[in-house]
């Protein structure tokens, strides 16, 4: 009974996770559009919950000395960079198509896993590559020679290979007994890419008085500070944190269903209230990415070594490596 009620309360703070997660596009996109680079809006999200989190960096300040390379990893790939290039993407190409692209990366760690480790992978995983690469071929619509705008669409295969580099880092962390605690490494992978991305994005160049004015979402004028509020608190701190409690109490495949839930979530967002329509064809597209990427985290290989600190909790007391994990490193 106890166990069956732990994960419905999983269930439920993943659910609200994948909401959290997938608004942030949402949010971001009338900010970016009011004025605000790209780069400012990411350093705004990141420093934000950098500022939140530092109590919780604090409890875990062996960290810094117990995984450095672990943290920096996280920093790099999972929060500066993965955020980096799809906030970036959406200044050019709809939410719901940059998000959809980024779920190709559980098909490109199965291929990193196939021809540079040269490790077997399942024929069901194989057969989850093939449908999201045939589903994107739906979403970007390649009959009509790439109806989005190239650059944008790049820059969403960035994000999807930010997340590939930091799932092979994780591959290579420590041994049972060297586990970390995720929320530790969420604090410092925020804290390590607000220093990286003020080093990128120059925040002091920004028009700050942008965030006193409201942006333009779909003929609703929002408040800045609102946006940028939900982006930080509920998009960030709170999809991180319950995403981390939920999936301590779910099973990876669970797990992973839930998180494909985030783009389902984020698309349908931007249909009502950004006003971006998908084709039929995008939509169907969009389902066989999400499918394929599903297949592809649940019938991954486990790693030789066992459960390490990596970057996305999937696990049970600490994060997993590879694609089987749900996703930390969230846009």
């Amino acid at each position: 009974m106890r166990a069956s009620q732990g994960k419905s309360v999983g269930l439920g703070l993943a659910l609200v996770s994948a909401f959290a997660f997938g608004g942030s596009g949402v949010a971001a996109k009338p900010l970016i559009e009011a004025g605000l680079d790209p780069l400012h809006v990411v350093w705004l999200r990141v420093a934000g919950a950098a500022l939140v989190m530092l109590p919780v960096a604090w409890c875990h300040r062996d960290l810094v000395r117990r995984r450095p390379a672990l943290l920096l990893g996280f920093g790099l790939f999972a929060v500066a960079g993965v955020q980096a290039c799809y906030f970036a993407a959406l200044s050019r190409i709809p939410v719901g198509v940059a998000l959809l692209i980024e779920y190709l990366a559980p098909a490109l760690v199965l291929g990193w896993v196939r021809f540079v480790q040269r490790r077997p992978v399942t024929r069901a995983a194989a057969v989850g590559v093939v449908l999201a690469v045939g589903g994107l071929a739906c979403v970007v619509e390649v009959w009509s020679g790439l109806s989005f705008d190239a650059v944008g669409l790049l820059l969403a295969l960035g994000a999807a290979c930010c997340q590939v580099g930091y799932f092979v880092l994780s591959d290579h962390g420590g041994d049972g007994e060297n586990r970390v605690d995720p929320l530790g490494v969420i604090a410092y992978g925020l804290l390590v890419g607000t220093a990286l991305l003020t080093a990128v994005a120059r925040p002091w160049q920004m028009d700050w008085s942008l965030l006193a004015g409201r942006a333009d979402m779909n003929g609703t004028a929002v408040p800045a500070w609102l946006l940028l509020g939900w982006i930080v608190l509920i998009a960030t701190v709170v999809a991180y944190v319950f995403g981390v409690v939920s999936v301590r109490r779910l099973s990876p495949q669970v797990a992973g269903v839930v998180a494909c839930l985030e783009a389902v979530i984020a698309t349908v967002l931007a249909w009502v209230l950004l006003g971006e329509h998908l084709s039929a064809p995008q939509i169907i597209g969009g389902a066989v990415v999400l499918f394929g990427a599903f297949i592809a985290q649940s019938s991954a290989p486990k790693a030789p070594s066992g459960p390490v600190a990596g970057g996305s909790p999937a696990g049970t007391t600490e994060l997993p490596v590879g694609p089987t994990a749900s996703r930390t490193d969230r846009t």
